[in-house]
C-alpha cells in the first residue's frame, strides 16, 4: 500500500513495509507517482536486512504494484507466502491504514503549507 500527500502542488507517494509483530518501519521509498520502480527499491531495502525470509507472510492490498509478476517472483524466490486484502475492505489493511492515519495526523494535516519538498 502507499500514501499520496500534496506538498505545493506537488504529489509525494510514500510506500513502506511494517512489520506487523513490531510495528518497526522495516524499508520505505518515496516517488512522485506509484510505480514498479518504487516497490523495487522497497523490496531491495527490505531484502539486505534479513538473510532468510523462508515462510515469512507478506500482505498487501491489491495494487497493481503487488499484482506485477515481477513483485510476486520476488516473493516467491525467497519463500515468501502473497497474501493480500480482499477487494474494497481497509480491515484486512489495518495495520497500514493506521501507520499512514498517524503519520498524517502527527506530521501532515496543519503543516500542508510548510513543506517545500521532501
Amino acid at each position: 500500500m502507499y500514501l499520496s500527500l500534496t506538498f505545493h502542488g506537488e504529489s509525494v507517494i510514500l510506500s513502506p513495509i511494517i512489520d506487523m509483530y513490531t510495528n518497526e518501519v522495516i524499508s520505505y521509498d518515496l516517488s512522485m507517482s506509484p510505480n514498479l520502480n518504487q516497490i523495487k527499491r522497497m523490496l531491495e531495502t527490505a531484502f539486505k536486512k534479513f538473510k532468510s525470509l523462508t515462510g515469512l507472510i507478506f500482505h498487501s492490498d491489491q495494487g497493481w504494484q503487488y499484482q506485477h509478476n515481477y513483485y510476486r517472483q520476488e516473493l516467491k524466490n525467497r519463500g515468501i507466502i502473497q497474501s493480500m486484502s480482499r477487494r474494497g475492505n481497509c480491515i484486512d489493511n489495518c495495520i497500514i491504514e493506521i501507520f499512514f492515519g498517524r503519520l498524517k495526523n502527527e506530521m501532515y494535516y496543519g503543516y500542508e503549507k510548510e513543506y517545500e519538498s521532501y
